[in-house]
């Protein structure tokens, strides 16, 4: 029976951690087109950095116990340069630093996220149906 529910303690932490990469990317593509933040630069793309979580750091044993969201963390590549002459952010040049986000590259993230979010929640009612197969074997 702790099988089962480990099971879903597992798919419902990936779930937790998948909804708020979900969430960050939102975030990266409301953003792609802002040059200016409150600290002066563009805005930056966020990742999200994934952990395993062993049961050990919650229960003593040493088997696994799903994954935590380590760290949102900046991207530190260098911001796109765009010829813009007529925007306000534009420098003597006319040239303006973009957002180091790629529409394209958030929007393949989003996918990835939303069908590990879905693998998860899968999981779970697979293991909610077996738990209740279990309780009717003896009707």
């Amino acid at each position: 029976m702790d099988g089962l529910f480990n099971a879903m303690n597992i798919s419902s932490s990936g779930m937790a951690a998948e909804r708020l990469r979900l969430n960050i990317i939102s975030q990266n593509l409301a953003n792609a087109e802002t040059t200016k933040t409150d600290s002066g630069d563009p805005y930056r793309r966020k990742s999200v950095v994934f952990k395993e979580v062993l049961n050990s750091e919650l229960s003593g044993t040493d088997s696994y116990g799903g994954v935590r969201v380590e760290e949102v963390q900046e991207d530190l590549s260098p911001f796109k340069i765009v010829y813009d002459p007529t925007n306000p952010q534009a420098n003597e040049e006319g040239y303006v630093e973009m957002p180091n986000v790629n529409v394209l590259k958030e929007m393949v993230d989003m996918i990835n996220a939303q069908r590990a979010y879905e693998l998860n929640a899968s999981a779970v009612s697979a293991a909610k149906a077996m738990y209740n197969a279990g309780l009717n074997i003896g009707k």
